[in-house]
This record gives structure tokens, C-alpha cells and sequence, in this order.
């Protein structure tokens, strides 16, 4: 189904997912996060997809915020609602069953970086600018950037990123853990390829359970989290591809998983 501001390209089991709002620097409008959510609903239930990689449209913006223009009338109700609605597609991509790789091509402020921390991987070019500069506006993030973050990089770092409104470079970013990696820009989608055809090498449930055990476990003390580390251990033996995996090792040959 084609989109108005996505492009959507599937090969070798691997869906790009392109934002596609250059005028705009691909910012996150409702009808963008509308239809990243019908996307990734839809992508949940696919068997021919089975890693994502997001990305924005040329070489200047990841995603540079949500739109500013269409925030700025709102009033307290509606930015609530339209901040609700933001949270609800960020934890769709989170909850994706599908490892999510965010391609980061220059700005990912605001929104974007929100985009960003909801991708389970993130691959930076090396022109990638990452922050979350709310402040200047006279707001805070909305989509889930005071949370999400602070997880990812630490309560102390989060604050002075969200205080200062600064914006760090992919190299302060891979640093202080934001970015995975970082590439030059023309390796950017090939580098996320190759990083998805390595994830769809292995054991797909899996991969599948591994991603569920870490996003439920952080909600959790540690000796709940373990314990729930466990159970998905054990259901991993109900399957095929867990016996496909052992008996292929020990007969040293590459196993061939089916995903069940």
C-alpha cells in the first residue's frame, strides 16, 4: 500500500523504511505517525519481514523534531493528546516483534532522536546529530525522551542533554551509548543491511524471545526479571529451531532455522 510520507522497500527479508517529508526534514507530523503505526502493525505479523530498518529521506535529517508548525496552535488538551498518541507509536516500534535498526542520517532532534530511542539499535553517520532541545520551545519531550534516555544513557547525562537543549555529534553519541556504531554516510544503509542479514541468520524465535526478555525485563527488579529470563529460556526448547540449532552445532554445519 503506498504512503504519502513513507517508502517502503522489502528485499532478502528486510523492510527499509524510508520518512519521506524532506521539506520538512522529514519532522514527525500526525499523518506520518499514523501511518509509521499502520506500518508497523502490520510488519508485527509478516512473515517476510523479519528485520526493520528506519531511516529518513536524503542526507541531511533523520527526523529533525516533530512538526513544530502544527504543534504550535494546540491547546493543553490537544498537545496531550497528540503527545499520547506519540508515546502509543513509539511503543509500537518498541513492542514490534521485529528487531528495529534506526539508520540515523544527519538530525535526529526532538522527536527524532524519540524515533531513535525507539529502535532497539541505532547505526549513526558520521554527520548524525542527535538531541533533545525541547527547552528552546518552552516544552519538554513528549514522546517519550525523559524516559526512554535516562535508560539508555543514564539519569545524569539525560538531564543535561534535556536541560541544556545541547545537541551532540555521532561520536559523543556512540560514546555515551546513544549510537551503536558509527559509519560515513555512504556506508550508512549498507552497514544496517549487513547488520540485519546477521540477525536473520540466527535462530529467528529466538531473537524474537531475546528482544521480549530485555524490553520487559528493564520493568522489573532483578530477581523478577531473572525469573522471567528463565521461563522464555525454557519455551525456547519447545521449538524446532532450538533443536535445529544444537543438533547443527554439534555436527559442525550451519544450522538452517525455520522460525518455529
Amino acid at each position: 500500500m503506498p504512503y504519502e510520507n513513507l517508502l517502503i522497500e522489502i528485499e532478502d527479508e528486510i523492510a527499509v523504511v524510508t520518512i519521506t517529508r524532506p521539506k520538512a526534514l522529514n519532522a514527525l507530523n500526525q499523518k506520518t505517525l499514523l501511518e509509521l503505526q499502520d506500518v508497523f502493525t502490520d510488519f508485527a505479523g509478516d512473515d517476510a519481514v523479519q528485520v526493520i530498518i528506519v531511516t529518513g529521506s536524503g542526507d541531511k535529517a533523520f527526523v529533525a523534531g516533530a512538526d513544530i508548525a502544527a504543534m504550535q496552535s494546540l491547546s493543553a488538551l490537544e498537545a496531550r493528546q497528540f503527545a499520547k498518541f506519540g508515546h502509543q507509536v513509539m511503543r509500537d516500534i518498541e513492542d514490534c516483534p521485529k528487531p528495529v535498526i534506526a539508520a540515523v542520517n544527519g538530525f535526529a532532534l526532538g522527536g527524532g532522536c524519540e524515533l531513535a530511542l525507539g529502535c532497539d539499535i541505532r547505526i549513526a553517520a558520521e554527520n548524525a546529530r542527535f538531541g533533545q532541545p525541547e527547552v528552546n520551545l518552552g516544552v519538554i519531550p513528549g514522546f517519550g525522551g525523559t524516559q526512554r534516555l535516562a535508560r539508555l544513557i543514564g539519569k545524569g547525562r539525560a538531564l543535561e542533554l534535556i536541560f541544556t537543549g545541547a545537541m551532540i555529534d555521532a561520536a559523543e553519541a556512540y560514546r555515551i551509548g546513544l549510537a551503536n556504531k558509527v559509519v560515513p554516510l555512504d556506508q550508512l544503509l549498507e552497514t544496517a543491511k549487513k547488520m540485519a542479514g546477521t540477525i536473520i541468520s540466527k535462530g529467528p524465535y529466538a531473537v524474537r524471545l531475546a528482544k521480549e526478555a530485555v524490553h520487559n525485563g528493564l520493568e522489573l527488579d532483578l530477581e523478577r526479571a531473572n525469573q522471567y529470563e528463565a521461563e522464555l529460556f525454557g519455551l525456547c526448547f519447545a521449538t524446532a529451531d532450538q533443536k535445529e540449532g544444537m543438533q547443527a552445532f554439534l555436527e559442525k554445519r550451519q544450522a538452517e532455522f525455520k522460525g518455529k
